[in-house]
């Protein structure tokens, strides 16, 4: 049976092991890096989610708001630079209008993402085709309004493939904002870090959910 909602402290779990999962991805986000940026890109975002790791080991949370939000102050307390403040931002952003939201369901997902997108782009000025995270994320956020009644199990995963879409849409962009402005055409043929980081975090949420959703 599909998955509808986990509560805040399944919220929990599938943080801890989004965080895991992210401090893994630390060498393929690095060298994507590299490719348009000065590298440090996964450094930031392991020592970040390594942060949040132990911020939530042993914790309980009431509210999924609560739980987003201390994720965000993590995250913009740890992994420094821009990436710090736009991740941060977005955690901290998607936590704004959940109220007292004991679970975590595709509404609740997509008020996340919207809310999220929305603090991201007042944060940084980024617009879609500027070739940021905003590429992954708006897909992701628009893709949640259309799954917003659906089962989570399923909604996690369509967004997760729109975030993927939107990813590599920033393969054919040249980076107009950020640290790869300066490369000009030389950023063509590869993808934003920080897009990548996007899409990976949803994929890992999705992941978590999937694995709890297979028939024991």
């Amino acid at each position: 049976m599909a998955i509808l909602e986990l509560s805040a402290q399944d919220v929990r779990k599938m943080f801890l092991y989004v965080s895991q999962r992210m401090v893994e991805s630390k060498d393929l986000l690095t060298q994507a890096d590299k490719a348009i940026g000065d590298g440090d890109h996964g450094v930031g975002m392991a020592r970040g989610f390594g942060a949040v790791a132990e911020k939530l080991e042993g914790q309980s949370f009431n509210t999924v708001g609560e739980l987003l939000k201390t994720i965000g102050t993590t995250l913009l307390m740890s992994v420094g630079g821009a990436a710090g403040a736009v991740f941060g931002t977005f955690f901290s952003g998607g936590a704004k209008n959940l109220g007292d939201a004991p679970s975590l369901d595709s509404r609740v997902l997509s008020h996340m993402l919207l809310d999220g997108l929305e603090a991201v782009k007042q944060r940084g000025g980024a617009k879609v085709g500027d070739k940021t995270m905003v590429d992954a994320l708006q897909s992701a956020a628009m893709k949640s309004e259309d799954m917003s009644s659906a089962p989570l199990s399923e909604s996690l995963s369509a967004v997760a493939g729109a975030a993927e879409q939107g990813m590599e849409k920033t393969k054919e962009m040249t980076a107009s904002i950020g640290k790869a402005k300066t490369l000009g055409e030389r950023s063509l043929g590869h993808a934003d870090p920080g897009a990548i980081s996007t899409y990976l975090i949803l994929k890992f949420m999705t992941e978590f959910v999937t694995e709890r959703d297979a028939p024991r």
